[in-house]
C-alpha cells in the first residue's frame, strides 16, 4: 500500500517527464524513497480535462523496472500512445495525470472457469489475460468507472485481448489478478488525491 505522499510524487515524476518528451526540456533530478527504487508495475493514464476522456494510457505490468523508471518510462509513452496523436503542448494543460501503482501480477487458479465470477472482485482487482500469443490487460479502475460486474469485466478483458468475449471459460485461457494503488491530479497540475475503487 502506498501513501498519499507517494501517490503525489509519483504523479509529479509522471508529469515531470511529459513535460520533458513533450516541451524538450531538461528532466529535473528528483528525489525519492527506497521504495521507489525497487522493481514494480506501474501505468501512466492521460486523461482530458474537464471531460475525462481516455487520451493516452501506456505502463508495464510487471515489475521490469524501479517504480520511479517504469513511472519516467510509462509517461514518456503515454504521450504518444499510438491509439492517439501524439500529445501537443498546447494540451499540457488540459490533461490530468494518473497513476497505477501495482502489485505483481498471479495466476488465479480454478477447476471451473466460472468460478472467476466469485473471485474477480471489482474495486480490487485488475486482470490480464492470456490465450497464446494473445493478451490484454484492464486496470483496477476501469471495470468500476464503467459500471461493470465481474463477468462483463473478465469479458471485457478477453476483448482488449483479442480473444472473444467469453474465452475466460476456455480452459487454455489464463487468467492473472493484480492490485493496484490509484493517484490522480484533481485538476490539471493540481492537488494529487487517491481514487477510492468502489466495487460494481
Amino acid at each position: 500500500m502506498y501513501e498519499e505522499e507517494d501517490g503525489a510524487l509519483a504523479v509529479r515524476l509522471a508529469r515531470a517527464s511529459i513535460d520533458h518528451t513533450v516541451k524538450g526540456t531538461p528532466m529535473p533530478e528528483i528525489e525519492v524513497p527506497e521504495k521507489f527504487l525497487e522493481d514494480s508495475g506501474a501505468f501512466v493514464t492521460l486523461n482530458t480535462y474537464p471531460n475525462h476522456d481516455l487520451r493516452g494510457c501506456i505502463g508495464f505490468p510487471e515489475p521490469y523496472f524501479p517504480l520511479k523508471d517504469a513511472l519516467i518510462n510509462a509517461a514518456q509513452s503515454a504521450t504518444r500512445d499510438p491509439r492517439f496523436p501524439r500529445l501537443a503542448q498546447s494540451e499540457l494543460e488540459k490533461i490530468v495525470v494518473e497513476v497505477s501503482l501495482l502489485s505483481p501480477p498471479e495466476p488465479i487458479k480454478v477447476r471451473n472457469p466460472k468460478e472467476l465470477l466469485a473471485i474477480v472482485k471489482v474495486g480490487t482487482h485488475g486482470l490480464i489475460v492470456e490465450q497464446g500469443r494473445f493478451k490484454g490487460l484492464l486496470l483496477p479502475q476501469v471495470p468500476v468507472e464503467q459500471g461493470w460486474g465481474a463477468e462483463t469485466f473478465l469479458a471485457h478483458t478477453c476483448m482488449k485481448a483479442g480473444l472473444f468475449a467469453d474465452a475466460w471459460l476456455d480452459p487454455k485461457t489464463r487468467i492473472f489478478s493484480f492490485t493496484g494503488d490509484v493517484f490522480s491530479e484533481e485538476t490539471p497540475r493540481g492537488k494529487v488525491t487517491r481514487k477510492v475503487l468502489d466495487g460494481a
